[in-house]
């Protein structure tokens, strides 16, 4: 990883912390996001203590706020020269209280904002740089949680349940991911999705309720795998289930669904 450049989302803990210690330990350049500035200065610190020297810059913004994304990816395009990965790694999990439906800054569904419309909007910001940068990679952190979109409720509205709109949302990343890769040449830009382990140690799994069955580490190297593995290098469009790449939910291959999700992001993004 000597002389790449990473962008990590959702840094400060987690997978997203973890990664970050293991990419600088490979000799990444590494460039942090959170929402907490205490947050996202204390692991840029602990990221220093592990790999003294490493490169780290940091990068604050809600992704419940897409002006703050798109004010985001202009600082990345304004500041840095290259942009090898990008790993949309951030999410909300089913919240404390799953019967509880809540928004984003611009009144959407926050789970369908923050795990699937900000990556979209992100990843869409960086293109041109993460093209320059060629062969880049794009990694989305999804879930073998999946759930069907309901197109005439999409976001919830009615009988409202968290665990039923993270799982919604993260299929939405999955039928994202097909098309941006379909779109992409492959010697260029890849992009894939990865459910990275079951139910691992973090603070999301805890609030919503859930006990952790697999240390952190565990979802990392899949992860890692997915950034750094030579023989992924033209590997783009797949979903992978930790190292094994496996079918996604049937609704993720309909073109009809894929082409009225498209359609519904981009008036939700305009």
């Amino acid at each position: 990883m000597d002389n790449k450049t990473v962008l990590i989302t959702g840094s400060t803990q987690g997978l997203g912390r973890h990664i970050a210690l293991d990419l600088a330990a490979k000799g990444a350049s590494l460039l942090l996001h959170g929402r907490d500035r205490g947050r996202l200065d204390q692991v840029a610190a602990d990221v220093r203590a592990v790999s003294p020297g490493a490169p780290v810059r940091t990068y604050l913004a809600d992704l419940a706020d897409l002006g703050q994304v798109r004010a985001m990816a202009a600082r990345v395009l304004d500041a840095e020269a290259r942009l090898d990965v990008l790993v949309n790694n951030a999410a909300i999990g089913f919240g404390t209280d799953h019967t509880r439906r809540e928004v984003s800054r611009q009144g959407h569904e926050l789970r369908f904002a923050v795990n699937y419309l900000a990556p979209r909007l992100l990843t869409r910001e960086l293109l041109p740089l993460l093209t320059a940068s060629a062969p880049a990679r794009v990694i989305n952190v999804a879930s073998a949680g999946q759930a069907p979109l309901d197109f005439g409720d999409v976001t919830l509205e009615h009988g409202y349940g968290g665990e039923d709109a993270y799982c919604r949302s993260k299929l939405a990343m999955i039928m994202s991911t097909f098309d941006l890769a379909a779109e992409l040449p492959a010697d260029r830009v890849t992009v894939n999705a990865v459910h990275p382990a079951h139910l691992m140690d973090t603070r999301g799994v805890r609030e919503s309720g859930l006990t952790p069955a697999v240390g952190i580490d565990e979802g990392v190297r899949p992860t890692v795998r997915l950034i750094t593995d030579p023989a992924l290098a033209t590997v783009t469009g797949k979903y992978f289930d930790q190292f094994t790449e496996s079918p996604a939910h049937e609704q993720a291959y309909e073109a009809t669904a894929r082409a009225r999700l498209a359609a519904l992001t981009r008036d939700l993004l305009a």
